[in-house]
C-alpha cells in the first residue's frame, strides 16, 4: 500500500483544525447575558387557629394533587435503648391501618384509584403524604386524615416492620462504602450522638406497639405540623376544605427542640479491615457548620471549586493528573439546624491507599500556597448558578423548599438570598472559608479496605485505632422451654434420649462417626437448589451451593466463618451468622446423640404433643448446646419434629422442622426429608439424596482460599 505523503497529511490536519479554531474563537465572542431575576411561583401560606401551618401551591398542568404533612420529632428524639423505633413507626404507621380499616384494606381502596397514602420518618421529623387524581381527592384525603389522626399500629404489621429492621441490621456490613459512610459519621459527630446511633437487634426487639401509640400521642398535633399541597385545585376552595377538616383538632404540647451534643473523635487514623474488596474507601472527617452561618455562601463556592465535580481541584489533580482515584470529592458540610460534617471522600485501589491519603493531604496543604483562583471561583459560581434554576423549576420543588424554611425557622426569602449570596462571593471570601473550616490536623481519617494489599501499613502515617463494626447477636428470647441452668436433665428425658440413640443405630455406632457428607436439594417454592454439606465433627462445616453463577462455598469453623465463590474471592460471615451456622451443626442428631452421656448436655422430658396420629414425647435439650426441642415417637424412637431458635432472612425467628422418610446408611438411621417452617409459616423443603459416613476429607476444605491477586478494575 502506498503511504500518504507528509504534505498530504498536513493538509488534512489543517483542513480539520482551522474550522475548529475559528468555531472556538467565534464561540468565545458570543456574549453571555446575565441571569434573569429569580421569581419563583410562591405558595400561599396559611396558619390555622390550632397552629397548623399550610402551604398551597396551585399547578394546573395535570389533574393531580399531591400533599405532605411534616411533623416535628424524629429518630434523634427516640430513646437510646429503643434506637430504630422510628423506623418501625414510619413503616407500620401506614401499613398498620386505622381503627376503621386494616392496612391491607387501605391498599385495596387506594390501588383501584391509582392513589397513594404513605408514611415515613427521618432524624428530625415524620411525614405522611398523599398522591391522587383531582377527582379522587375527597376520598383519598379522608384516608389521609384517618391515618394521620387515628392509626391503629396493628401488631402483625409492627412485627413485620421489626423483622424488616432485623434484616437490615444483618446486612449492614455487606458494602464497604456503606460501612465507611456510617462509621465516618460517627467519628464526626461522636458515637453517642443521636444522629449516629444505629439500631441493633436488642433495641428493635424492645420496641412495642404501645411505644408507637405513645409517640403518636406525644408528637402528632396540629401546632407541631406543616402541611403542603400542590396540584390542580383552587386555593380558596382548598383552604376552606382544610379549615373544616382540622378546625376541631385541639392543640397539643409545644414541641421542644432537643439539646444535642457533638463530640467528634480525636483526630487520627481509624481502620476497618475488609478482606473481600480490592479497593479502599477513605473518609477524612470533622465537624462542619450550619446554613445560617454568614460564611455559608463562601463555603458553597469553596466546596464546588475544591471538591464538587469534574472541574473541581480534587478531581483534576488526584483523579485526572495522578490517576489515584475512582472517585474523589467533598468539602465543608452544612445543615439547617445542626452542624454538617467536613468530609473528603475518596475511593482508590488497595495498592495506592497510603499514597491516596497523602495526595489528599497535599491538596489541603496546597490551599495555603495556591488559594482557589479567580478562574476556579468563576467556574464554580457558574456551575452553582446555572444549575440553581433546575433545582426549583417546578411548583412542587419550590413548595418543598418553602416548607423546609418554615420547618427550620429560616426566612422565607432564603431561596432568593442564596443566589445573591453566591453572586457576591469573591476570592477573599473563599480563602477565608477554606482557612477557617478545613484543617488537616483536625480531621479523623477512616480507611475501609483490604489491609494485606495496601502499599504501606496505615500505621506508617501514625497511630491507628481499629474500629469494631461487629453486630451484637440477638438477645436471648423468652421460651416456654426449660433451660439447662434451671432444670437440668431428668430421668425420663435421659430415657427418651437413649431410645432415640438406639433407634439411630446405637451409641457405639454413632460414636464411630467422625464425619459426614450429604447431597440434597432445598426448595422454597421455586427451582430446587442442589447442596453438598460436609461436616467434620465436632465443629467444622462446609456447604457447597450450586447457583446459576457457579458454586458458592460457605465454611464455618471455630476460628472463622466465610463464603467464597470461584473468581470472586471470599468474604467473612457476620459473627451472628457464623454462630447460627455452628448452632445448626450442633443440632445435628448425630452430634447430639454422641453427647447423650456428656454431663454438660441436658435432656429434660416434659409433656406430650400430637403430631399426625402420633402422641410424641417432648424433650428439651440444652446446656452444652443452644436450646433445641425434640418431639419423639415413643414407639419407634424417631424424632418427628425439631423446634429451635435461629436467624432467618429477616432476623431472629422460631424454627420448626418436621422429619420423615427415615433410611439406614452404614447402620445409622437418619431422616431424608426435612420440612421447615419459620415463625409458623412453611419456608422450604430439604430432600436428602445420599449420605456418606466417614468419607475421606481434604483438610483444605475448611481453609479460607488465598486472596486473589487480580488487580482492581
Amino acid at each position: 500500500m502506498k503511504r500518504p505523503s507528509l504534505i498530504a497529511v498536513g493538509v488534512v490536519l489543517v483542513a480539520v483544525a482551522v474550522p475548529q479554531v475559528l468555531a472556538q474563537a467565534a464561540w468565545q465572542k458570543i456574549p453571555v447575558p446575565p441571569l434573569k431575576a429569580f421569581h419563583p411561583q410562591e405558595p400561599k401560606r396559611i396558619e390555622l387557629p390550632d397552629g397548623m401551618v399550610i402551604f398551597l401551591q396551585e399547578d394546573h398542568e395535570l389533574p393531580l394533587i399531591e400533599g405532605t404533612a411534616r411533623i416535628r420529632g424524629g429518630s434523634r428524639e427516640e430513646p437510646a435503648g429503643k434506637t430504630g423505633m422510628l423506623d418501625v413507626y414510619g413503616e407500620s404507621w401506614r401499613t398498620g391501618g386505622t381503627k376503621a380499616q386494616s392496612g391491607d384494606q387501605l391498599d385495596d381502596f387506594l390501588e383501584v384509584r391509582a392513589a397513594k397514602v404513605e408514611t415515613n420518618n427521618n432524624a428530625d421529623s415524620t411525614t405522611i403524604g398523599l398522591s391522587c387524581l383531582k377527582d379522587d381527592f375527597d376520598d383519598v384525603f379522608k384516608v389521609f386524615t384517618e391515618v394521620l389522626r387515628a392509626p391503629e399500629f396493628r401488631e402483625d404489621k409492627v412485627d413485620l416492620a421489626r423483622k424488616e429492621n432485623f434484616d437490615a441490621i444483618s446486612r449492614r456490613n455487606d458494602d464497604a462504602e456503606g460501612i465507611a459512610g456510617r462509621e465516618a459519621f460517627k467519628l464526626a459527630y461522636g458515637a453517642d450522638n443521636p444522629y449516629t446511633r444505629q439500631a441493633e437487634y436488642a433495641t428493635i426487639a424492645a420496641v412495642t406497639r404501645q411505644d408507637l401509640l405513645d409517640w403518636h400521642r406525644k408528637y402528632v398535633h396540629p401546632n407541631n405540623m406543616i402541611l403542603g399541597l400542590v396540584g390542580d385545585f383552587d386555593s380558596a376552595a382548598m383552604e376552606a376544605k382544610l379549615r373544616k377538616a382540622f378546625a376541631a383538632w385541639p392543640k397539643g404540647p409545644a414541641w421542644q427542640k432537643p439539646d444535642l451534643q457533638f463530640h467528634p473523635a480525636k483526630p487520627g487514623y481509624y481502620l476497618i479491615p475488609k478482606e473481600d474488596v480490592n479497593q479502599s474507601s477513605i473518609h477524612m472527617v470533622g465537624l462542619g457548620t450550619r446554613r445560617d452561618n454568614p460564611d455559608y455562601y463562601a463555603i458553597e463556592v469553596f466546596n464546588e471549586a475544591f471538591g464538587g465535580g469534574f472541574s473541581s481541584r480534587l478531581f483534576r489533580n488526584i483523579r485526572t493528573a495522578q490517576g489515584l482515584a475512582y472517585s474523589v470529592g467533598g468539602g465543608v458540610g452544612t445543615r439547617f439546624d445542626h452542624p454538617g460534617t467536613v468530609q473528603l471522600v475518596m475511593a482508590t485501589k488497595s495498592g495506592t491507599t497510603i499514597e491516596a491519603v497523602q495526595a489528599l493531604y497535599a491538596q489541603i496543604d496546597d490551599l495555603g500556597k495556591n488559594p482557589i483562583s479567580q478562574d476556579e471561583i468563576k467556574t464554580a459560581k457558574d456551575a452553582i448558578l446555572n444549575s440553581f434554576v433546575f433545582n426549583f423549576d417546578s411548583p412542587d420543588k419550590v413548595l418543598r423548599e418553602r416548607m423546609a424554611y418554615e420547618f427550620y425557622g429560616y426566612p422565607q426569602d432564603f431561596l432568593e438570598r442564596y443566589r445573591v449570596g453566591i453572586e457576591k462571593t469573591g476570592p477573599a471570601d473563599v480563602a477565608r472559608a477554606a482557612s477557617k473550616y478545613l484543617h488537616k490536623d483536625q480531621l479523623s481519617v477512616l480507611v475501609v479496605g483490604n489491609t494485606s494489599e495496601f502499599d504501606k501499613p496505615l500505621s506508617s502515617l501514625g497511630a491507628v485505632t481499629s474500629v469494631d463494626i461487629s453486630i451484637p447477636p440477638p438477645p436471648a428470647e423468652k421460651s416456654e422451654a426449660p433451660t439447662a441452668k434451671s432444670v437440668g436433665s431428668n430421668p425420663e428425658g435421659k430415657a427418651v434420649a437413649a431410645r432415640v440413640v438406639e433407634a439411630m443405630g446405637g451409641f457405639d455406632k454413632l460414636q464411630a462417626v467422625k464425619s459426614m457428607r450429604a447431597s440434597l436439594t432445598e426448595s422454597e417454592g421455586g427451582t430446587p437448589t442442589p447442596l453438598v454439606v460436609t461436616i467434620l465433627f465436632p465443629d467444622r462445616m462446609h456447604v457447597d451451593v450450586q447457583t446459576p453463577q457457579g458454586t458458592l462455598a460457605i465454611v464455618v469453623t471455630p476460628d472463622a466463618g466465610f463464603m467464597s465463590a470461584e473468581g470472586q474471592g471470599s468474604r467473612g460471615l457476620p459473627p451472628e451468622q457464623s454462630a447460627d451456622t455452628m448452632a445448626q451443626l450442633h443440632h445435628d442428631p448425630i452430634y447430639l446423640a454422641q453427647h447423650i452421656n456428656d454431663p454438660a448436655f441436658t435432656f429434660h422430658a416434659g409433656g406430650t404433643q400430637k403430631i399426625g396420629d402420633v402422641e410424641t414425647t417432648i424433650v428439651d435439650i440444652g446446656g452444652g448446646v443452644p436450646w433445641i426441642r425434640w418431639y419423639v415417637d415413643p414407639k419407634s424412637g424417631h424424632v418427628l419434629r425439631e423446634a429451635y431458635k435461629s436467624l432467618g432472612q429477616s432476623g431472629p425467628m422460631d424454627g420448626e422442622t418436621d422429619l420423615s422418610d427415615f433410611r439406614t446408611v452404614d447402620g445409622v438411621t437418619l431422616p431424608y426429608l426435612h420440612q421447615n417452617r419459620e415463625n409458623g409459616k412453611d419456608s422450604g423443603v430439604a430432600k436428602y439424596e445420599s449420605v456418606q459416613l466417614n468419607p475421606p476429607l481434604d483438610p483444605k476444605l475448611f481453609e479460607k482460599p488465598a486472596a486473589s491477586s487480580k488487580p482492581a478494575q
